[in-house]
């Protein structure tokens, strides 16, 4: 089991940014403590502003580590970190990129670092979704789809290459990956503001495109923002379409499934089912995309903000609780989280499980596009 710290959502995330998590509640730097400590540091003093360090070879500022069908882990760096006060800097050229890990040799086998098109400055990469499928791209290695949810960049889903490494932008700003605007949500009945130290504006939760599933057959990606309660599909064809008008095909293909509850993660499993944290129900919800039914997968008062949730190969549901709402940006600088953090799993119903495809092989590689 593997859990990551992001360095940009709090500054004190500094000796390590990805962990392996142990049974006994211990943990260790993952893949090792030489790979999470940029040798000049995660910022980049040397330029003003600063700006996340720009280090290919070493995690900056991880959101999500996943886990695809080939029981391969990869790791999401946004290259973005936050100072002391909370200050989020940018990313720089080198900081964004996706890192894959061999888990039969904790070794990195493939390293994809964004360009400023595919992951600008501002951009906040936050989730990814893999589909294997060799026949979806001239590589056959299959494609990955991420979500940039950034607060005050452009909003977006990125489609990457998994053998070319070649990574581009769709959706980008549609309503439909912003926050809406004045989103204000309720949790364990407290509204919620992003209101930073004393003496600084009260601003609502804007969040863009967040949470990610894809469908068991890979032609359908479902997104939600983690500034509105409603869920969002699109057909993968159009996203990895690069023909003239892609763009435009795409943003027309977007369909609006309803309101599903606030949520800061989502994950499918082999029956199609499409699980999120409703954060304001303090509870997991399971939306069936075939009857556009929501209904109550596990509900229990210890559930806060439920974030990224993972599918295991053994049947469960996994999902953390972050506390995200308690922290000092939420709570007028004051901190309210209470330690210890809590990953919790749940099993799936009707024999629900990961979804798995077959795998390509991998080839050792580091591609800067």
């Amino acid at each position: 089991m593997f859990s990551n710290y992001p360095p940009a959502l709090d500054p004190m995330n500094q000796a390590y940014t990805v962990a392996e998590l142990f049974a006994n509640n211990t943990e260790q730097p993952y893949p090792n403590l030489a790979i999470n400590t940029p040798p000049g540091g995660r910022i980049n003093n040397s330029v003003y502003p600063p700006t996340g360090a720009g280090d290919a070879n070493h995690f900056v500022g991880v959101q999500s580590v996943v886990i695809d069908p080939a029981d391969r882990l990869w790791v999401l760096d946004t290259g973005r970190v936050a100072t002391q006060n909370g200050t989020q800097l940018t990313a720089a050229y080198g900081g964004p990129k996706l890192v894959g890990i061999d888990l039969n040799t904790n070794s990195v086998f493939r390293t994809i670092v964004f360009s400023p098109t595919a992951a600008p400055a501002d951009s906040y990469l936050n989730d990814i979704r893999f589909d294997l499928n060799p026949s979806l791209t001239s590589s056959g290695q299959g494609v990955a789809y991420i979500t940039d949810s950034s607060s005050e960049g452009r909003n977006a889903i990125v489609v990457v290459d998994l053998g070319s490494g070649e990574a581009w932008r769709r959706l980008i700003n549609i309503p439909a990956v912003q926050a809406d605007e004045g989103f204000v949500p309720t949790v364990w009945g407290q509204p919620v503001y992003m209101n930073g130290t004393t003496g600084m504006p009260i601003l609502n939760v804007n969040f863009g495109a967040d949470g990610i599933a894809l469908s068991v057959d890979g032609t359908t990606l479902f997104f939600k923002t983690t500034g509105g309660r409603y869920t969002y599909s699109v057909p993968t064809a159009r996203l990895r379409d690069r023909s003239l008008n892609a763009e435009l095909l795409a943003r027309g293909s977007v369909g609006n499934l309803g309101e599903t509850g606030l949520s800061d993660g989502l994950e499918t499993d082999t029956n199609n089912m499409i699980y999120g944290g409703n954060i304001e129900d303090n509870s997991i919800m399971m939306f069936n995309p075939s009857t556009g039914i929501m209904s109550t997968f596990v509900r229990d008062p210890r559930f806060s903000w439920t974030d990224t949730l993972s599918v295991g190969f053994d049947g469960y549901i996994y999902f953390t609780e972050n506390q995200l709402w308690l922290g000092s940006n939420f709570q007028g600088g004051v901190d309210r989280r209470q330690k210890p953090y809590v990953l919790f799993r749940a099993r799936l119903p009707n024999g629900g499980t990961k979804v798995t495809q077959s795998a390509p092989r991998a080839s050792n590689a580091t591609m800067s596009i």
